[in-house]
């Protein structure tokens, strides 16, 4: 594969071979050479008022009323994979977190851990990535900080990114919201991403089509906010995947949920890998998908309204809120049976995000 070949939206995609200019250590020393980077690298991508300014931190007005804040880091390997890369990743990542409480994200800040070694024109993909991907959320990148780290201390690029939105007049959306009666919205099929990483890293032992489904969800959130006033949790469910953040929910909630596996919508290539790995789908990471739980009088209402957007169209209902047993998922099986299914205890997939 080429330079010329690279495509950063993710579909055949891997990181350029180490040739010209690469990543010094004199690019982290806080002098000319970081003030270079900065203006080639960040500033000409992320263009914006706030950022120009050049300040220690970004002057922003935002709207009335409540915020919504979220921080993460991003240490993902590979760089680049099937549907994205780390860059996307960061932003998509982020923008989510923050609409997970309802809230409209305006603004981002980024911070790169950049390895010595690292080819310039790979920075160079995952800013045009994270523009990309800010553009499509309708968010600004207002201020970032970088720091060069020796040769072998870092895959290449770590990403750290915060996120700030306005939260909608009378919204009041959160994990602890969850009432016996709901019913639980799965936006679309589980899995893509965790399986899509482990395939870029050449550990699946078979060719797959599967993309990661990282995206931004702010703009489903609004539709199903515009939809009803009755959308008691929204949740991206990422490491861990939907088992654990249902499992999460239930906790907070202190109530009990019960799901339908035949409701739930998996890709065949992703249940194929799966089962070969020894992988079960519902703690499998999922970037671009989210669960909601909804007054059962209006989840029709919002499930019409998901599926008339770019990311949910593939929605379901896949479950309900129960009295009992408290603080448990449960899960009917194909088979006519229920079992338990528990929080995930450690870490199937690392370095997923």
């Amino acid at each position: 594969m080429t330079d010329e070949t690279i495509n950063i939206e993710g579909a055949v995609c891997a990181p350029p071979l180490p040739h010209g200019e690469q990543i010094v250590m004199g690019h982290g020393a806080g002098g000319r050479m970081s003030h270079q980077l900065i203006q080639k690298a960040f500033m000409s991508v992320f263009d914006n008022p706030a950022l120009k300014s050049g300040d220690d931190a970004a002057l922003v007005v935002p709207e009335h009323g409540k915020l919504s804040i979220s921080t993460d880091a991003h240490v993902v390997f590979p760089l680049f994979f099937p549907g994205g890369d780390i860059g996307k990743l960061a932003v998509c990542g982020t923008v989510n977190d923050v609409a997970m409480l309802g809230a409209k994200p305006l603004y981002l800040t980024a911070g790169f851990i950049l390895e010595e070694g690292l080819p310039m024109e790979t920075l160079k993909l995952v800013v045009a990535s994270m523009k990309s991907a800010a553009d499509e959320a309708g968010v600004q990148i207002v201020a970032g900080d970088t720091k060069v780290v020796q040769r072998g201390k870092a895959d290449g690029l770590y990403i750290t990114t915060a996120g700030v939105g306005v939260v909608r007049e009378g919204v009041n959306i959160g994990g602890a919201q969850a009432k016996v009666g709901d019913v639980v919205i799965l936006s679309g099929s589980i899995g893509d991403h965790g399986i899509a990483v482990l395939g870029a890293r050449g550990e699946l032992g078979f060719e797959s089509t599967i993309q990661s489904d990282v995206a931004p969800l702010n703009h489903l959130i609004d539709a199903m906010l515009d939809a009803s006033n009755n959308v008691h949790v929204l949740r991206d469910p990422t490491r861990g995947g939907l088992a654990t953040t249902l499992n999460e929910i239930a906790v907070q909630s202190n109530v009990g949920i019960s799901l339908e596996e035949q409701s739930i919508p998996v890709h065949p290539e992703v249940n194929a890998a799966c089962e070969m790995l020894g992988f079960d789908a519902l703690y499998v990471a999922n970037e671009g998908k989210l669960v909601a739980i909804v007054a059962k009088e209006d989840a029709e209402k919002v499930l019409s309204a998901m599926k008339q957007t770019r990311y949910g169209e593939g929605a379901i209902i896949i479950g309900e809120v129960t009295a009992e047993p408290k603080s448990r998922v449960l899960l009917k099986t194909a088979l006519g049976s229920t079992r338990i299914v528990d929080m995930l205890a450690g870490e199937m997939l690392p370095r997923i995000c």
